[in-house]
């Protein structure tokens, strides 16, 4: 939509010819920006809430710096995941004001505009070899505006450590539960707590885990009603899912 039908749909609205939320739904099928290699959505988050995410592993760093300067100039909240540091630092230099959670491998900038829910998100994982997919759901949920609770190393190996954060778990909207080996975390929160789980399998373990396949299977299969599942190492689409759980 170029500015002089922009400029048409408003005075629409505002001489009663068109609905706001007609003018809405216009609004929503906006272009996107074409730079070629891709296809930049700058729309998603009047669609959808949230704004177009960059997974960042297969793309070069000049791809990347590409998109995130079309998502900074339209004011959008950026978010990239699976970004190694080489990649933040391109595209820091392209972006002031970019962050970097190392753990979680993902750079952010908040939209100045933003707004924190009222509910929290409560991300635990079973041991500290968890924590990169863990923080990856932390980071996500937080700049969806989320507050973020984090509970880490209660794994059922020491089952009691876990009962010593009901506090926090009490006070949960959802709880995204990290773990791999045998995966069993999730169906015990579930048992514990009243809100959503979203499991999340890990691909941490020895042979017999293969690579988060024992893990998966074992949080399909939970007899807690409130479990569901993700895909192995799927912090982000946790969150994901998490955000739209916890909206007003």
């Amino acid at each position: 939509m170029n500015p002089e039908k922009l400029e048409q749909l408003l005075t629409r609205v505002r001489e009663g010819k068109t609905s706001i939320d007609a003018a809405m739904k216009e609004l929503a099928r906006l272009p996107y920006a074409d730079l070629g290699y891709a296809k930049v959505d700058l729309h998603r988050n009047l669609r959808r809430g949230m704004a177009e995410v960059i997974y960042c592993e297969g793309k070069t760093p000049a791809q990347i710096v590409g998109i995130i300067e079309q998502l900074h100039a339209a004011d959008q909240t950026i978010l990239g995941t699976r970004a190694s540091r080489a990649v933040y630092e391109a595209c820091r230099a392209a972006v002031p004001g970019l962050e970097y959670n190392e753990p979680a491998r993902c750079f952010f900038k908040f939209n100045k505009k933003r707004k924190s829910k009222e509910g929290r998100i409560v991300v635990v994982t079973a041991g500290t070899s968890d924590l990169p997919v863990a923080e990856e759901a932390a980071v996500t949920a937080e700049v969806f505006n989320n507050p973020v609770d984090r509970v880490y190393d209660v794994g059922v190996a020491g089952i009691h450590r876990l009962f010593g954060e009901s506090h926090v778990l009490d006070k949960a909207r959802v709880v995204i539960a990290v773990a791999g080996m045998e995966g069993a975390l999730p169906s015990v929160i579930g048992g514990l707590v009243c809100c959503p789980v979203i499991a999340v399998p890990t691909s941490v373990g020895y042979g017999a885990s293969f690579h988060g396949l024992a893990a998966l299977l074992a949080m399909l299969n939970s007899c807690a009603s409130n479990v569901t599942v993700v895909n192995i190492d799927n912090g982000f689409g946790a969150a994901y899912v998490a955000n739209l759980i916890n909206r007003p």
